[in-house]
């Protein structure tokens, strides 16, 4: 069975809690890339919400200014069940865009 591959996108990542994929199957995220769009450093949040409980994949990581954060890498994968939201937050508004790839629909 082919896999369904997918992305999803979130530009200017700011201080609240942004949305940045909600799970309808079970869902592996492959690939979150996090890149610091200002001119200083930024401390960014990735977490993923499940049952009004949040679970922290990366807490006030610094992005130095003009880089980025590859949080998922060395084949890692993150595994969302129907339901879970994926959510970041930056310390600085309008400070980053973020780039999620996913495997939706798992093929058992």
């Amino acid at each position: 069975m082919a896999q369904d591959f997918e992305r999803n996108i979130f530009r200017q990542l700011t201080t609240g809690a942004a949305t940045l994929r909600t799970a309808d199957s079970d869902d592996a995220l492959v690939g979150i890339n996090i890149a610091n769009t200002t001119s200083s450093q930024i401390l960014v949040d990735v977490f993923i919400t499940s049952s009004s409980n949040d679970y922290y994949l990366v807490k006030e990581a610094p992005i130095p200014a003009g880089s980025a954060l590859q949080l998922l890498d060395g084949g890692a994968k993150v595994v969302m069940q129907s339901g879970d939201v994926l959510k970041a937050q930056s310390d600085t508004a309008n400070s980053a865009d973020v780039w999620v790839s996913v495997v939706d629909s798992i093929s058992t």
